[in-house]
């Protein structure tokens, strides 16, 4: 309890103070694509020139949201863009609270749904197709580069991509690196216990030799300019040559608190090992879980959660003893800022 209300005490103080000093403006919009089969819905948050009262934005019984002015005009100037890739059966609310901190930043920030691995679509064909993921988010920048009366505009060569869970890998992708399904096969034999190994057998990304053949082709956008992965899974299928000729700087940040099915030392501090020490940091946070990088839950989310799907208010949980989340994200929103700063300088 303690914690809850230094949770919420903190987003009461720091909210207003943020919209009056920088407001932020918050549109959404489906992006068709050329076959009509796989709409992407796309959120963004973006510097507003407006001096309107901002709103609550995905604020509902399970988590905290948060305020900008919906479709209000966008800032002048141009602005570096983050995209944001959820994890496997999340959605864009998922990282709302580092999207509208890099708002207030001065960052365009877009957010998508991932196709058949959200929240609300769970379909067996379009999950499978994993690596329409990175083509997601190339879509995503597309909308936001031709819509700068929407959006706002951007800066050339500042183009990052922040990913968390799946999103993690998808964002490692789009930056270069390269999947082997046989590789990553070979490994799940051998951690059975790994999450992702469970999570890619649901997906089965590989039932035909022409998926097999699209996940493990380059996937890369050459617009992305830095990376930022959050506790990721399913990189023990990348292949190392890939890793290491990584072009992009990258920010792999872990969860610290121990975990069996998805421990750092065999995929966020594994996979910082095999990129390129010149350009890669890597931070683990000893009181976070994998669920610390998703929005902060209401005192009453683990009952309900539990009420509909029992065993997912694990969703809310940090580690023992750990920090509020909101705190503990404070961190990550830190981590990030100075890691984009420098990016983007050099």
């Amino acid at each position: 309890m303690k914690n809850t209300l230094i949770t919420l005490l903190l987003l009461c103080v720091t909210a207003p103070v943020l919209a009056q000093e920088s407001p932020i403006g918050f549109r959404t919009a489906t992006l068709p694509d050329a076959q009509h089969n796989r709409p992407v819905d796309m959120v963004v948050w973006y510097p507003a020139a407006t001096k309107s009262q901002p709103e609550p934005i995905a604020d509902d019984a399970v988590f905290i949201g948060t305020l900008a002015v919906p479709d209000a005009p966008p800032s002048s100037g141009e602005h570096p863009l983050v995209v944001i890739s959820h994890g496997y059966g999340g959605n864009w609310r998922n990282q709302l609270w580092l999207a509208s901190a890099l708002a207030h930043q001065g960052y365009i920030v877009a957010a998508v749904n991932h196709p058949g691995t959200t929240s609300k679509d769970r379909s067996p064909a379009a999950a499978a197709q994993l690596w329409q993921r990175p083509a997601d988010l190339s879509r995503a920048i597309d909308a936001v580069l031709a819509h700068p009366k929407q959006f706002g505009e951007v800066k050339k060569q500042q183009i990052a991509v922040v990913g968390h869970s799946l999103g993690g890998w998808t964002a490692l992708e789009i930056a270069g690196a390269r999947f082997d399904p046989d590789l990553f096969t070979r490994d799940c034999s051998v951690h059975t216990q790994l999450t992702p190994c469970t999570v890619y057998t649901q997906m089965n990304p590989t039932g035909t030799p022409e998926d097999k053949a699209k996940l493990a082709a380059d996937l890369s956008d050459k617009r992305v300019t830095a990376i930022v992965s959050l506790d990721l899974g399913l990189s023990r299928g990348m292949t190392d040559a890939s890793l290491a000729a990584l072009h992009v700087p990258v920010l792999v940040l872990a969860a610290g608190v121990p975990s069996d099915e998805l421990p750092a030392q065999l995929e966020s501090a594994d996979l910082a090992l095999r990129l390129p020490k010149t350009s890669t940091q890597y931070v683990e946070i000893s009181d976070a879980t994998h669920f610390s990088f998703m929005a902060i839950c209401k005192p009453t989310a683990v009952a309900l959660i539990e009420e509909s799907s029992p065993g997912d208010g694990i969703i809310c949980g940090d580690g023992e003893g750990a920090r509020p989340r909101a705190v503990i994200q404070q961190q990550v929103i830190t981590l990030i800022s100075g890691f984009l700063a420098q990016s983007f300088r050099q």
